[in-house]
C-alpha cells in the first residue's frame, strides 16, 4: 500500500513552529496604490487587477493617494485606525470560527511597500503592537521595495515573523507586458536575492491561465520559482472581473480564461515539483460577487478546494 504525504502547508508550517494555530488577518489601506498605477512605471494597472474587487476589507475608498516624494502623511492616523479596526474585527472572527490563537497581520492589497517610509514604519509597529500577534506579511512588487525597508524589516525578522509576499505571477517577460505589468523577470530575481541575502521569508505568487500561456509556460514559471529559494508559494487562476483591462479583451473575444480542469491539472503538477521546504500558502482564489464575469468556477473557493484536495489525494498527497 502507498503512504499519502502529508503536504507542506503554511498552516502546518506555523502550527508546528509555533505549537499554536496560526492565521492571517488581511488588511487593506486605503492610499496605497502601485507604480502601474500612477505612472511611474505604467498607467492602467495589471491588465486583471481592480484593487476594490481584490479588497473586501477596504471600506475607506476615497481618491486619496500616497505621495511617495514627501515624509507628510495627513491621513495617517486614519490609516491606522483601519488597521487597528480591520485586525479587531477579523481577529474576533477568526478566533471564533478557527480557535486562531496567534496571528499574521497580512499587508494584502495594492503595493504595501510602496509609501514613504516613515509611513510603513508607523502601520508595521502598530500591526506588531496588537495583541497575539507575531508578525506580518507584507504584499507587493520587486520594483517597489527600497534597501531602506528591507533592511529594516530584516530588523524586526529578529522578533517576529517577518514575510514578503512578491507577486511573479509569470517568468516570461512576454508575458509580464501583455498583461500590463511594468516590471521585467529579471528585477524579480535581483530583488529575491536581495532579500534571500537578509534572511527574511518570501512567498511566490504564481498566475495559472494568462494571456498566451500553454500549460508547459505555466511550469516553467514553477520550476524557475523554485530556483528563486523562496520559502512558501501562492497559486492563482486568472479570472476576468468588471472593470479591468481583461474585461475588454475578454468581451471582444480575444481571451479565454483557463478552464477548471487544465487549472486543478496544472496545480497537480506544480505542488509534485515542489521541494518539502517550500510550503504551500494557497492552491486556488476566486470572487462570489456579481463582479466576477469568467470563469464561473471561481466563484465557488469552497467547491474548488474540495474537489482540489480530491484530486491531491488520487495522487497520494493530503492538502
Amino acid at each position: 500500500m502507498i503512504e499519502k504525504k502529508q503536504l507542506n502547508t503554511i498552516g502546518r508550517y506555523w502550527r508546528k513552529k509555533y505549537k499554536q494555530k496560526v492565521y492571517k488577518v488581511p488588511i487593506s489601506i486605503s492610499g496605497f496604490t502601485c507604480p502601474n498605477i500612477d505612472g511611474t512605471v505604467a498607467r492602467g494597472g495589471c491588465s486583471f487587477c481592480e484593487n476594490e474587487s481584490f479588497s473586501p476589507n477596504l471600506t475607506d475608498k476615497s481618491k486619496f493617494k500616497l505621495n511617495l516624494t514627501t515624509k507628510s502623511n495627513p491621513r495617517l492616523q486614519n490609516q491606522l485606525h483601519q488597521l487597528q479596526t480591520q485586525f479587531e474585527i477579523t481577529k474576533n472572527r477568526l478566533k471564533k470560527k478557527f480557535g486562531a490563537q496567534k496571528f499574521i497581520v497580512y499587508f494584502q492589497s495594492f503595493t504595501n511597500t510602496y509609501a514613504p517610509f516613515e509611513t510603513l514604519k508607523a502601520l508595521y509597529e502598530e500591526a506588531l503592537s496588537f495583541d497575539d500577534v507575531i508578525g506580518l506579511s507584507i504584499g507587493t512588487r520587486a520594483d517597489s521595495i527600497t534597501d531602506e525597508t528591507l533592511q529594516y524589516l530584516a530588523s524586526l525578522n529578529e522578533n517576529y515573523e517577518i514575510w514578503i509576499e512578491y507577486g511573479i505571477q509569470s517568468v516570461f517577460d512576454t508575458t509580464l507586458k501583455k498583461v500590463n505589468r511594468g516590471e521585467d523577470f529579471k528585477t524579480i530575481q535581483n530583488t529575491i536575492e536581495k532579500t534571500k541575502k537578509l534572511n527574511l521569508n518570501i512567498c511566490g505568487h504564481l498566475i495559472f491561465g494568462l494571456p498566451n500561456e500553454s500549460q508547459e509556460m505555466m511550469l516553467q514559471s514553477v520550476r524557475q520559482t523554485i530556483d528563486l529559494g523562496i520559502n512558501s508559494i501562492k497559486f492563482h487562476p486568472l479570472y476576468v472581473v468588471k472593470n479591468t483591462l481583461l474585461t475588454n479583451e475578454y468581451n471582444q473575444g480575444k481571451f479565454t480564461p483557463i478552464s477548471e480542469d487544465l487549472y486543478i491539472d496544472t496545480l497537480i503538477k506544480s505542488i509534485k515539483m515542489l521541494p518539502d521546504d517550500i510550503s504551500i500558502s494557497r492552491v486556488t482564489a476566486g470572487i462570489n460577487d456579481d463582479s466576477l464575469l469568467s470563469p464561473m468556477w471561481c466563484s465557488n473557493k469552497h467547491y474548488l478546494i474540495n474537489k482540489i484536495k480530491k484530486e491531491l489525494q488520487k495522487n497520494n498527497l493530503i492538502y
